[in-house]
């Protein structure tokens, strides 16, 4: 039955425009029905966000792949996300990159991410509960920058920590209408925008959330 709904789930990545084949070995490996609790374990490969704890969402899968494609990750690459979540899209990016720093500004989620990462022995991930808005200093320049919250505008504390010819990728509007997925590429001179399509996010906050029990 997994192996059925595993096939369903890919044909649908692959329908939804992803032809990026490491992307879709990284989905493929990554039990998506880990990140998930009750019901919606049964729903994991649907092609549709679900709900997580905190009123938090795991993305719709296609989604997740799309911008994942639109990042490039490389092997060698150390990779920033804000906005952890379940941890399901830094699962993915762990597959890809050398090493990836996530943020989360919901302690519970955090800690649950944590655990899930640590238990698909997915070692090369650092969950910190944050004010992601403000990136992570101290671990900058990053190759690749990673936003599943949308911004009004790229922050530029963010795009300060990005390494020139390095790539983020993020939803940009406000919080009440449909986003634009946006591509940026730094380089020497400029930042070279291009928009992706269309999607829906929670808005990027400021500041840590009130722990409560996730």
């Amino acid at each position: 039955m997994i192996s059925e709904a595993k096939m369903q789930f890919v044909f649908a990545l692959r329908s939804a425009g992803i032809s990026d084949a490491r992307v879709l070995d990284a989905m493929e490996k990554t039990p998506r029905d880990a990140f998930l609790e009750g019901i919606f374990k049964d729903r994991a490969y649907e092609n549709t966000p679900l709900p997580i704890a905190c009123g938090q969402t795991i993305s719709q899968p296609s989604v997740v792949a799309q911008m994942t494609q639109a990042l490039d990750v490389k092997s060698r690459h150390k990779v920033l996300e804000i906005g952890t979540g379940s941890g399901y899209q830094a699962a993915i990016l762990s597959r890809l990159a050398r090493r990836v720093y996530t943020m989360e500004r919901h302690r519970p989620l955090a800690r649950m991410a944590t655990r899930i990462l640590r238990d698909l022995d997915l070692s090369n991930v650092t969950v910190i509960a944050d004010d992601g808005g403000h990136g992570l200093p101290e671990q900058a320049p990053f190759d690749r920058i990673l936003l599943t919250a949308a911004a009004e505008d790229p922050p530029s504390s963010l795009l300060a920590q990005l390494k020139v010819g390095g790539i983020m990728v993020l939803p940009v509007g406000q919080s009440d209408t449909i986003q634009s997925l946006i591509k940026i590429v730094k380089t020497e001179n400029e930042l070279v925008y291009s928009e992706l399509n269309s999607v829906r996010f929670v808005p990027l906050l400021e500041g840590v959330a009130e722990d409560v029990i996730a």
